[in-house]
């Protein structure tokens, strides 16, 4: 089953554009991965960790990042530490197909929770630099445009599927 997205039209407003592109990227990144089984998703073509699987997670922890921590400011755990900054691609033995894609949807609807708080130039300040809600609206459908891209060539490499 693919994931619908939603189409974005030419007379939306500015933030409906934003947030229209992110989410047509969102569920771009999880058609990627839907319909393969767990050895498929995980299956590594490149000498990093890179998997589908891991993109969806490590995307997750972003979602949460940029919305949840730098914009709202909320106290939220990450898996990452300074000895293991890959962390968020690591699929762990107990991890479904569906655990990671779970809680990149669970992430998605927080930050969308989140975004709607905030007008686009609210400020969030975090480390000593100001970021926009229309800043991080932007590097997010870029970050995960280009994971879609990464996926787009594993998700071929796995099944031969191919398609946006």
């Amino acid at each position: 089953m693919t994931t619908a997205r939603v189409e974005i039209f030419h007379s939306s407003t500015e933030r409906e554009v934003l947030i229209g592109f992110l989410n047509w990227q969102r569920d771009t990144m999880i058609n990627k991965v839907e319909g393969l089984d767990r050895a498929q998703a995980t299956e590594r073509f490149v000498p990093s960790d890179l998997t589908l699987l891991g993109m969806v997670k490590h995307l997750a922890y972003v979602e949460r990042y940029w919305f949840r921590w730098v914009l709202a400011g909320e106290d939220v755990p990450f898996p990452w530490t300074d000895e293991d900054p890959n962390a968020d691609f690591r699929i762990e033995p107990d991890e479904t197909v569906e655990s990671p894609v779970h809680l990149y949807r669970t992430e998605c609807g927080s930050a969308d929770e989140v975004a709607a708080g905030y007008g686009l130039d609210d400020i969030a300040r975090r480390d000593g630099k100001d970021f926009s809600l229309r800043w991080i609206l932007g590097h997010m459908i870029e970050e995960t445009a280009r994971h879609c891209g990464q996926a787009d060539i594993l998700r071929e490499l796995t099944d031969g599927a191919t398609g946006e």
